[in-house]
């Protein structure tokens, strides 16, 4: 049983404050190539950020950008798996809750955000690891 940190473990994690506006999320998810930010308030996990979050509760909404603080708009209190968690149970969960992104944390220091995408291509990886060893 494959542990949902070993997808992450090697990347640099990548969050933002609680107080950034929704302007300088947008634009650090864009210099990194990122569609979701963990959001930390006094170094704990205090919500999400995505891109979904940017068009529904500031675009749509008519919000300013520059003016609107990640915390007004953010997905507060996210559910977040231990770093001990299964891959099988992270997916049971985004099914479940429909979540496209879960962070990681040990304790309460975060350690990573999956997102649906990797686990996929995690998959995927496995399938054609294991095609090629029946073909042989």
């Amino acid at each position: 049983m494959a542990l949902i940190y070993d997808l992450v473990k090697d990347r640099r994690v990548y969050s933002i404050e609680a107080d950034n506006t929704v302007l300088e999320g947008a634009r650090f998810m864009m210099e990194h190539n990122i569609g979701a930010l963990p959001v930390l308030r006094n170094g704990e996990l205090a919500g999400i950020f995505s891109e979904r979050d940017i068009m529904n509760r500031v675009v749509a909404a008519g919000r300013m950008p520059g003016t609107t603080k990640i915390s007004e708009v953010m997905t507060a209190n996210p559910k977040a798996v231990s770093i001990q968690e299964s891959i099988e149970n992270c997916m049971f969960l985004m099914r479940e809750f429909g979540f496209r992104h879960i962070p990681i944390v040990d304790g309460k220091e975060l350690k990573g955000l999956v997102s649906l995408r990797d686990i996929l291509l995690r998959y995927v990886a496995q399938k054609e690891a294991d095609d090629r060893r029946m073909a042989v």
